[in-house]
Formats: C-alpha cells, structure tokens, sequence
C-alpha cells in the first residue's frame, strides 16, 4: 500500500494537473503518515517542515537564483538580439542559415542562461519570429527552437548540474567542464539535421560575410560571449566557487546592461527582480518538497529496493547504462528536472557506483536524459513554451519535434558508450 502511494499517488496527483512541488508534498505525507502506521499522527508530521528546511540549507544552492538573475537581465536588454545576429554571421551562410544559426546561438546563451526554459522563452522568440519572417514554415521553427534548449543545461553553467552536485558531492567545476564537448558536440548534430532539413525544403541561407560585417557584429557580442569563459576560468584556477561564479555572471550581466548597452532602467530592474524571486521560489519550493518526498521514499525502503532490483537485472556497465537511460526518458517526460534529481539522483547513482561508474559522467548523462524530457510529449514544458510563441498548436508541434528527437538520441547513445566524450576534459584540467 505504501509504495503505491508513494508511486501511483504522485503520478495521479501529476496527472490531475497540481503542481509539482505540492504534489510532492501531498504524496510525502500522507506516505510518512502510512509509514509510521497512525493516519491521525499529525504531530508527527513536524518532521515535514524541519527536511523541507534542512534541505535548503546548501551554500551552493544559492547560485541557482544568481544565474537566474544573470539570464534575465540577459533576456531584458538587447544582449540576445545581439548574440542571434552574431550567430547569424558566423553560421547563416549554411543551407538554412537561420536554422543554424538558433542552434549556435543557443550554445552561446548557454554560456549565460543555465536552463532550458531561459533559452525558450527569451532567445526563442527572437529566434522564432525571425525564422518565420524569413519564409521558415513555423512548426520547423519551433522544433528547431525546441531541441537547441537542451543545450543550455548541458553546456556551463548548469542550474540541473549545480543541483546535481548538492546530492552527489561532485565537483561543480568537474560538471560545468564536463558539458562542455557534449554541448558542441550536440550543437553539430542538430546543425546536421537543419542542413538535412533545409536541402529538402529549399530554405534560405545568408550571403557569405565579410570581415568588416563579422567584425562590427562580434563586437557587438564580445561581452556576453566573455561571460563562460571568465566562469570557466575562474572556477578553473580556484579563484572562485560555483556560487562566486554565478554572483560575478549576475553582476557582470547587470553592468553590461547598464554600463556598456545602456538599456537597463529601474522600472525593468525591477521587473526583472520580482520574476527571479518568483522563479527562485518555485524552485526552492520544489526542492524542498522533493527532498522531503525522497527522504520518505529512503525510510519505506523502496529506494534499496529498487536498486537491488536494477543490479539482479544486469551488472553490465553498459546494459546498466541503458536501463539508466530509458528510466530518466520516461521520468523527464513527466516530472521537473530538479526534482527528478533530488528524487531519483540518490537512489540510481548508488547501483551507478557499485558498478564501478564514475559520478561525473553518470551526472552528465543524468542531466542530458532530463533535458530531452522537456522537449518529448505529452509534458515537456519547452514544447508549450515554443508551441505559444510560434502560435502554433501542441499537436503539430510535437509532430515537427519528433524527428528532432532522433540525434539527440544518437547524442546520448554516444555518451553512453564513449564515457570519454563527458570525462576526458574535466580528467585533463582538473
């Protein structure tokens, strides 16, 4: 009765359409209460506030509404129009220029935004309408738009990956290195598929530039481009933390704005502060409720459980792997990525490391299967985003986003297999 609860109660209370945090919460408690065997032992549940807080209380957590911050301030002034153009020059010459050209500047804002959603819903809808202005059929824009975000939190910095670390003691520098040859590597098969796509269809592509026109646009780009760089750098020679890192890009970000682009006013600071705090919430709430949920799951012995069961199935690294692989798929289809972590990170990176698997790379993977739960139906959140700005509707949107699917599974399988693709640069600098 208790593991039912705890799991098709959670995926009822989903399914109804109540929000995750408080779905989570609901779940957790009435299972505690199912677990400890008195349904009316409401002075037990105390234990409920003192997890939910307890789980908060991570210096390293505080980075997430920091880049939060940083990929607003980004999204409020010109800072992504000014990326797009430049990712324009660099790539728009290619057979359905402005096609790759969302791709390579996804991988750009990735250096800044760490989340999908930041992706989607500022450079997206830049991207989106550009694409449609310039005879893209909007489902083909859209999907683009869509399968680029999985970038953002892959490539550093990582708000998924800094959640990551709290629960595995991983390095956070080790994390943010280790995105970094999937997420060019993604970029390049996705711009594959755009160059497949736009040989069919005939798309447009940009005249060839010249230096002067891809000098005046890098220009424009150089600071916001700058921003990964000095993260990585930092983290790197041990100047600074995960944490620092992310106050130095919200405070970078802000003086670009104010300083250089001269287009942050107070009333738009402002805004932009009400909407992190918001964010910050949710996700805190979130957090909270997810580490009381799993705390829960530990105590009813379902975890151990669970990862008996995985191990008498197969002790094969790589079948292991598969298994991880397709137990993610399903879960980011249906649950927010943070709180699939805090959940499910314990219970599968234990088995993981019996194995002999190294937490790095099962991190990097974990957060990549997630990522392309956000653009797979029926709940990825990324396609609805995308759906509304191209104005188009969910089920022809999750019909171009389809194929789309298909390298970022050729991706993941290649990370799965070559470990070194995650492990090889953070082994090498750090």
């Amino acid at each position: 009765m208790l593991y039912a609860i705890l799991t098709l109660g959670l995926i009822i209370l989903l399914a109804m359409g109540i929000p995750v945090g408080f779905s989570l919460l609901l779940t957790g408690a009435i299972g505690y209460m199912v677990n400890i065997g008195d349904i009316g032992a409401w002075m037990e549940m105390t234990i409920l506030p003192m997890k939910m807080s307890y789980s908060l209380q991570n210096f390293l957590l505080l980075s997430i509404p920091l880049f939060i911050l940083a990929a607003k301030v980004m999204n409020g002034s010109s800072i992504t129009k000014k990326l797009f153009g430049f990712a324009n020059v660099c790539v728009g010459w290619l057979p359905g220029g402005l096609g790759h050209a969302n791709i390579f500047a996804s991988l750009l804002f990735a250096g800044m935004s760490g989340t999908a959603t930041s992706d989607a819903a500022g450079l997206g809808q830049i991207e989106i309408e550009a694409m449609k202005q310039n005879g893209y059929d909007a489902d083909f824009s859209a999907a683009v738009t869509a399968a680029s975000t999985t970038i953002g939190p892959i490539f550093p910095p990582s708000v998924p990956m800094v959640m990551y670390s709290t629960i595995s003691g991983v390095s956070v520098g080790k994390l943010f290195l280790g995105g970094i040859v999937p997420g060019i590597l993604l970029t390049i098969v996705l711009m594959i598929m755009v160059y497949f796509y736009a040989r069919k269809r005939n798309y447009p592509k940009e005249t060839f530039p010249t230096w002067a026109r891809f000098w005046d646009s890098f220009k424009s780009a150089i600071f916001p481009i700058l921003t990964p760089i000095i993260l990585l750098s930092g983290i790197w020679s041990g100047m600074f933390t995960a944490t620092e890192a992310a106050a130095i890009a919200a405070l970078y970000a802000l003086l670009v704005s104010v300083f250089i682009f001269k287009e942050m006013t107070w009333k738009l600071l402002l805004q932009i502060l009400k909407e992190t705090a918001r964010d910050t919430a949710s996700i805190g709430l979130v957090v909270a409720a997810a580490a009381f949920y799993g705390w829960v799951l530990a105590r009813s012995g379902l975890t151990v459980a669970f990862a008996d069961w995985i191990l008498g199935l197969t002790s094969n690294r790589i079948l292991f792997m598969l298994l991880v692989n397709l137990f993610f798929l399903v879960i980011g289809c249906f649950l927010e990525s943070i709180a699939a972590i805090t959940i499910f990170g314990p219970v599968m990176l234990a088995p993981a490391i019996q194995l002999g698997i190294d937490p790095l790379f099962f991190g990097v993977i974990m957060v990549f299967n997630l990522m392309i739960g956000l653009v797979t139906p029926p709940f990825g959140i990324v396609l609805f985003i995308t759906a509304d700005q191209a104005k188009i509707s969910f089920h022809k949107m999750v019909k171009a986003t389809v194929p789309f699917l298909i390298p970022l599974l050729v991706m993941l399988v290649l990370m799965s297999v070559i470990p070194g693709i995650v492990t090889g640069l953070p082994n090498l600098l750090m």
